[in-house]
């Protein structure tokens, strides 16, 4: 927490209002997109993605393969207290629904479908984008394949396993967009960056999840941002977008939601 409470501290300062933007393509989506609030056709439909999981008190029992909980002591665990406590926040998949709405990818990778709750707001973002989704935990992706199959949701392909084996399987598939959202350890998120790189096409969106979570995410979002495939760098606070765009000057942007 006090770290957290440091970099926010740090990074508000580097904020500025939209007119401060010069790139004409972060100026856009910023407006358009990330600071666009207006509610949409699919809102009602997270909002009831949500309710269901957090109404649901069965308890499962997770295999955590990443940097560990800082709320929950057990790996049994209720549904509900995942989707209050570690399951993407309203907030957070409405704003992701915006992201796949702009951008409109054909193909996009999920590291970390938990409970599904960002899996299922990236598929309601379009129709269009084919999510691939990983995850280690066999019982939270059973969960999250009964709640998507329940509303639906027929644009999103499950995997189950380690996420580094996952991830060499995919091979040097071209990926338009990819959300990092699983092992938040630096380490990890270095390796699964580097892993993926091959992947990577003019245009290509990495977007990850809790860059300030800790200083080792901190510190891995850092050196990301340094990558030389890596033009342009969007610093949310909590999110985190690269683009990969060979007509863009290399810069990084501070954007308060």
């Amino acid at each position: 927490m006090i770290h957290q409470i440091a970099t926010y501290l740090k990074w508000l300062p580097k904020t500025f209002h939209l007119h401060g933007i010069h790139s004409p393509f972060v100026y856009t989506l910023s407006k358009e997109c990330l600071k666009n609030k207006r509610s949409t056709k699919h809102t009602q439909e997270i909002q009831q993605y949500r309710e269901r999981l957090l109404g649901t008190e069965r308890l499962i029992e997770v295999t955590d393969f990443g940097a560990g909980s800082r709320v929950f002591k057990s790996n049994t665990r209720k549904i509900s207290a995942i989707a209050k406590y570690a399951g993407a926040t309203q907030k957070r998949m409405l704003l992701l629904q915006r992201i796949i709405a702009y951008f409109n990818p054909e193909q996009l990778l999920e590291i970390g479908t938990s409970l599904g709750m960002a899996t299922f707001a990236m598929a309601k973002g379009s129709q269009h984008t084919h999510i691939t989704s990983l995850e280690g935990c066999p019982a939270t992706l059973a969960v999250a394949k009964e709640t998507l199959d329940h509303f639906n949701v027929t644009n999103v392909t499950l995997v189950e396993g380690k996420f580094t084996d996952s991830i060499k399987q995919l091979g040097n598939h071209k990926l338009d967009m990819i959300y990092f959202d699983g092992n938040h350890s630096k380490e990890a998120t270095l390796a699964y960056a580097h892993s993926l790189l091959p992947t990577a096409i003019n245009g290509t969106v990495w977007i990850f999840d809790d860059i300030h979570w800790s200083k080792e995410m901190t510190a891995a979002w850092g050196e990301i941002k340094k990558l030389p495939q890596v033009s342009v760098s969007i610093d949310c606070y909590w999110l985190g977008l690269v683009f990969f765009r060979n007509e863009q000057a290399t810069e990084d942007f501070y954007v308060r939601l």
